[in-house]
């Protein structure tokens, strides 16, 4: 519990009255006894207005929140029915469908202040979720969710683009509109200049046609790397952090931090097995920062990994519930998706797989166990070894395994392609 102190103002008549008062901090126990439930009726209904009218036949009667026992008792999934008395009207609201499965980066809490005492008492709510109480009418379906539904899925990921950049002008800041701006350019522009670029180095250099074997980069594995630096002299900086994960994307990547400094364990059926296996080792980083940056790349491999079952056959009911940041849904879906197909086209997909596995590497320190990360990824771990080496990397043998490691300076596979000798 934490204890702090704060000075309140409270309105009496005109007057302002002003206390110190003591904040009170109460960590949620689940296990023991759920926390406050907070709703809000989006129809008008006043439940406080018709329980004063005792003729009226619409008073809440009941008011029951169900909870998932099968899921973890740390983040489980509610649903709270009110009642009302002579209606076959009930208000339902659920910590997992609706306004609920919106991104959410802040967290909500009850205070209550006692003037005798001088104590605000300050309890997370359950869920860290504010129900909204939707009138359903018992023994009727809802068709109508499953319409929107049915548009959701009908728009393609170059109408969702084209919403997101919609939004972020009408109501965003100037700041954020600008980002967009120089990022739509910045996408526009790469490829011409890259192509200009190396134009201007193969002027008045001589090809040699009559080579009879010449060595080349691999071009499908040319196309499919993250941002990397030839010339590094540290392994952290031949796949640099900051060309992955940009600057403003870390504000979003705090959920594994959170969860972990505030003592609760990591969901199994949320987050890759990859992730699980190392949350702990984070408890053993001693700096903060450095900690933080660690939870942010298994976050970001997360991200990464449930998008692409998003978009496959066999692992769309694992992402079914994932919550995916707006910036990192718009961003994924620019590099990965396709604006014709649900499923990620090939090389995107090999590109998506490169991103994770460079990650892991962060997330090891360059020595990684490819077995786990291969099960979430739903490849054999024979396939990904070549994934592996066309990032530049070797296997070396340790504890009777093979780890992946990244030696410098980065070097990429080539082919060699024989030409016959024209006659």
């Amino acid at each position: 519990m934490g204890k702090k102190e704060k000075k309140v103002s409270e309105e009496i008549g005109k007057q302002l009255e002003t206390m110190n008062v003591k904040i009170k901090e109460i960590p949620e126990n689940p296990e023991k006894k759920i926390s406050p439930v907070i709703g809000y009726f989006p129809s008008g209904f006043d439940p406080l207005k018709n329980s004063e009218e005792s003729n009226s036949q619409s008073r809440v009667s009941s008011v029951k929140v169900y909870k998932n026992a099968k899921r973890n008792p740390k983040n489980p999934r509610l649903e709270v029915v009110v009642g009302v008395g002579g209606s076959a009207v009930n208000f339902v609201g659920t910590s997992y469908s609706g306004e609920a499965r919106t991104p959410q980066i802040c967290n909500y809490a009850l205070g209550v202040l006692d003037k005798n005492t001088g104590v605000l008492k300050m309890v997370p709510i359950a869920a860290n979720k504010i129900f909204r109480l939707e009138p359903k009418v018992h023994g009727v379906e809802q068709p109508e969710n499953e319409s929107r539904d049915a548009e959701k899925e009908a728009d393609t990921y170059e109408e969702r683009s084209e919403k997101f950049m919609n939004a972020t002008r009408m109501y965003s800041t100037k700041k954020n509109i600008r980002r967009d701006e120089k990022r739509v350019t910045l996408r526009r522009t790469e490829d011409v200049g890259a192509q200009e670029g190396m134009e201007q180095k193969l002027e008045g250099i001589k090809v040699n046609m009559e080579a009879l074997v010449e060595a080349v980069p691999s071009t499908a594995n040319a196309r499919n790397i993250p941002p990397h630096n030839l010339d590094a002299n540290e392994v952290e900086m031949a796949y640099p952090l900051d060309k992955i994960i940009l600057k403003g994307e870390w504000d979003y990547l705090q959920d594994i931090f959170d969860k972990l400094h505030g003592g609760s364990e990591l969901a199994q059926d949320v987050y890759p097995s990859f992730v699980l296996n190392r949350a702990q080792s984070l408890q053993k980083i001693k700096n903060e920062s450095s900690r933080r940056r660690m939870a942010g790349i298994l976050s970001y491999i997360t991200h990464l990994i449930r998008f692409k079952d998003r978009h496959s056959m066999d692992g769309v009911s694992s992402a079914k519930f994932h919550r995916l940041p707006s910036i990192l849904s718009q961003k994924f879906s620019t590099m990965f998706a396709s604006t014709t197909d649900k499923r990620l086209p090939q090389d995107k997909q090999d590109l998506l797989i490169s991103y994770v596995l460079v990650l892991s590497l962060f997330a090891d320190d360059f020595r990684s166990d490819p077995s786990d990360i291969a099960r979430d990824l739903r490849m054999n771990p024979l396939t990904l070894r070549t994934h592996y080496e066309s990032l530049g990397c070797k296997f070396v043998r340790e504890n009777m395994s093979l780890v992946a490691t990244l030696p410098l300076p980065l070097t990429f596979q080539t082919i060699k392609i024989k030409r016959k000798r024209q006659k």
